[in-house]
């Protein structure tokens, strides 16, 4: 009878200790996401077009084409990329273009500098509501 056994105090104390972890556990879980979702967003704002942005739109409006279609989806991002949080887009107000930042501005200049002169047309709708609140951004291209 050599081994002694656990006070309510010392119980108590293992408990808090599992609780503790538990909870720094999802508090480094969410300070991960967090910072992957700065990273996704900073690496947004600095993206550029790819070098063969011609050749790439051609391939996407000519398949598109081939199968009937007359638009196509080209870019989606998190309306909370837009200056905003999307709410011009939402509401299709004539300016939502001055709303985009980083890659989906980058995107809508080379459709005003290249596209729109051809004919094309670019519009932006917001694709997802998640939890009732603006969710991802898709800009389109039609023909």
């Amino acid at each position: 009878m050599s081994e002694k056994l656990l006070t309510p105090d010392e119980l108590k104390g293992i408990t808090d200790n599992i609780h503790m972890a538990k909870v720094q556990e999802q508090f480094e879980r969410v300070r991960k996401e967090q910072e992957e979702k700065r990273a996704l967003h900073e690496a947004f704002l600095a993206r550029d077009l790819d070098p063969d942005v011609r050749a790439r739109v051609n391939a996407v409006v000519r398949r598109a084409a081939e199968q009937g279609l007359h638009e196509v989806q080209v870019v989606t991002f998190p309306a909370s990329y837009c200056n905003d949080q999307g709410r011009r887009i939402n509401n299709t107000e004539p300016d939502w273009p001055d709303s985009l930042q980083g890659f989906a501005k980058k995107a809508h200049e080379f459709f005003e500098a290249e596209l729109k002169p051809l004919g094309f047309r670019a519009r932006a709708q917001v694709l997802s509501y998640p939890d009732g609140e603006l969710g991802d951004v898709g800009l389109f291209l039609s023909w």
